[in-house]
């Protein structure tokens, strides 16, 4: 394997950038990219397997730590090619697909859980699991996912928290059966409610459920839920963007969890 490379036609570069480009493709081969020092770092704490580093002098301003067998020179021209950041910090790393399995989540023993059914903005995404590390979240489960969670955007919004918290892909039954299984009350958003989320007691486990924007949750998660629950708006529009309401809702439950 080459370990200098200053060519932006090497098969090297070319596949990075379809591994960058399409998400099929990160797909077929299992293998997705990973761009700056913080996010690579806390995908390595987080048990991700890295297959190689590409690293431009030109760039980088702290070291990385990385064996040797697996590290790639690059120029700054190449670097500048593979990058997706208008600031670069000269690290981008191709790292392998990792499965979490729902019953395989390590949970706290009051979990704190957020749902995310059909959300598609992969920087919605992302925000959200930035979010749920700051608030300490147990997990974040995806039903009917339209947007990869290797998306270089999404790790991006996340600020490599993908790799910090539980990120389980399942189908909806499964979703609703573990919850009831773990004693877990199911909390359902929607703007059909009396019921504000400050109303809520969040002291036992529980999951916060969202919807996509455009049409919310489905009719299975409304009928499933324990609670259903809204952020009132007192203004002329009548919603948030979704990550913006995670959060609300998401450290209402901090708030009353730290002051019991």
């Amino acid at each position: 394997m080459l370990r200098n490379i200053e060519s932006q036609h090497n098969p090297l570069i070319k596949n990075l950038i379809k591994l960058r480009e399409a998400g099929r493709e990160r797909k077929r081969q299992g293998l997705f990219l990973i761009e700056g020092w913080r996010e690579i770092n806390l995908a390595l704490k987080g048990g991700v397997e890295i297959v190689n580093l590409f690293y431009c002098r030109d760039y980088i301003k702290q070291e990385l730590e990385f064996d040797e067998e697996k590290l790639i020179e690059v120029s700054k021209k190449v670097f500048a090619k593979i990058s997706y950041r208008e600031n670069p910090d000269g690290f981008l790393a191709v790292a392998k697909f990792r499965e979490i399995k729902l019953e395989n989540i390590e949970l706290s023993p009051k979990p704190l859980i957020i749902i995310l059914e059909a959300v598609e903005k992969p920087g919605n995404l992302g925000a959200i699991l930035r979010t749920a590390d700051a608030a300490g979240a147990d997990a974040v489960i995806i039903n009917d996912p339209k947007t990869d969670i290797y998306n270089p955007n999404v790790i991006r919004a996340s600020q490599g928290t993908v790799f910090t918290v539980p990120v389980v892909l399942n189908s909806i039954d499964e979703t609703i059966n573990f919850c009831k299984s773990k004693k877990i009350k199911i909390l359902a958003t929607t703007p059909d409610t009396k019921k504000e989320y400050i109303e809520v007691d969040y002291n036992g486990g529980c999951a916060i459920v969202m919807g996509a924007e455009d049409k919310g949750l489905s009719d299975e998660w409304l009928a499933s839920a324990n609670e259903k629950i809204k952020i009132k708006m007192r203004g002329i529009i009548d919603s948030l963007n979704v990550s913006v309401s995670t959060a609300i809702i998401l450290f209402e439950a901090v708030r009353q969890r730290n002051n019991k």
